[in-house]
Formats: structure tokens, sequence, C-alpha cells
């Protein structure tokens, strides 16, 4: 699979746009991490940066490209899950491919973010939001998700499978947290 094979794919779920109005759809499991990254204009500006030009995705070790930087609205992505103690370069040929569209984006004076969604292929369905916002000086990362187990592996996984979405989250906002500091 690879970035030109996604614009003919579909969305996995019809939930589509649930992380941005926080509601958890039915059979949804949920995940939210939200953590303070730091304080100030400086901060926050080069956290969204970050944020919008993939940085923290990659920095947080995942192998992944895009049709749009910055992402909007039906940009597709494509990362390649592997294991930790592969290279990034070599993840992108042997991972495990979870292919997303972004379905919604913000842009405002103190929140900044996007959500994709899961495109056929994606061992997982549902969605996940990353965002920064300001809350007077103190700056925050939260990484927003619903999904559910699509691949048999996946739903076979349950607990791990959950526990492996909350390390991923920890790792962005550490990967956020060092970007925007």
């Amino acid at each position: 699979m690879n970035l030109d094979d996604l614009a003919g794919l579909a969305l996995t779920y019809d939930e589509v746009g649930c992380t941005h109005y926080d509601e958890t759809p039915p059979g949804m499991h949920r995940l939210e991490y939200r953590e303070l990254i730091g304080r100030g204009d400086e901060v926050f500006r080069r956290a969204g940066d970050a944020l919008l030009a993939w940085r923290m995705q990659r920095v947080a070790g995942l192998a992944m490209t895009a049709t749009d930087t910055p992402p909007r609205v039906g940009t597709n992505t494509l990362a390649m899950l592997g294991l930790g103690i592969l290279s990034r370069r070599l993840q992108s040929r042997v991972g495990l491919p979870v292919p997303c569209r972004v379905v919604w984006t913000a842009d405002e004076p103190d929140r900044i973010g996007f959500a994709y969604g899961t495109l056929e292929g994606h061992p997982e369905s549902g969605e996940e939001s990353f965002l920064v916002t300001r809350d007077g000086d103190a700056v925050y990362a939260t990484i927003r998700a619903y999904s559910r187990g699509a691949a048999w592996y996946a739903r076979l996984g349950g607990p791990v499978t959950r526990k492996a979405q909350h390390y991923a989250a920890r790792r962005y906002v550490s990967a956020l947290r060092r970007l925007a500091t």
C-alpha cells in the first residue's frame, strides 16, 4: 500500500467528527490524554507548527507520509507501524499500514489541530484528534480517540490494543513537548 492508493478508500466508521464534539459513539472505546506541555505564546506557536507539519508523529517514532502539509480536510496519511527496534526507514517498508484521512481541522487563536479517521485497511476503526490549546498562559496537548478493532488481530488484542493506544498518546504528547520547548 502506498499514499496514492488511499484516494479511493472509504472511511471505516459512520461517526465522522465525533472527536470534535466529544461524543462517544456506541460500541467505541474512548481514549483521552491531556497534559500541560508548557507556558506562553512561543510554546503554543511552536507546538502548533510542529503538529501541523507532522513532526509530532515522526519524533514519536511513527514512520508517516501525508498528501498535504499542513493537514486539511481530505488529506490522506499513511503510517507504518513496526517494531520499535526497526529504523523508521525500514518500518516504512515492512510495517503494518495504517491509512487515515483528515476529517476536521482547527486553526483558532487558542486551539490548533486536526483529526483523522481510519480508512479501509487500518487495523482499527475510528477517529483520533490532536489538539494544542491555550488556557490563559498554560499550553496543553490533547489526544482524543474513539475506536474499535477492525482487523481480527486488533479485536483479539482487546485490552492490549487499548494499552498500546495509550502508550502512543503519551509518546505523541512527549514528542510535542520536546518540539515546543
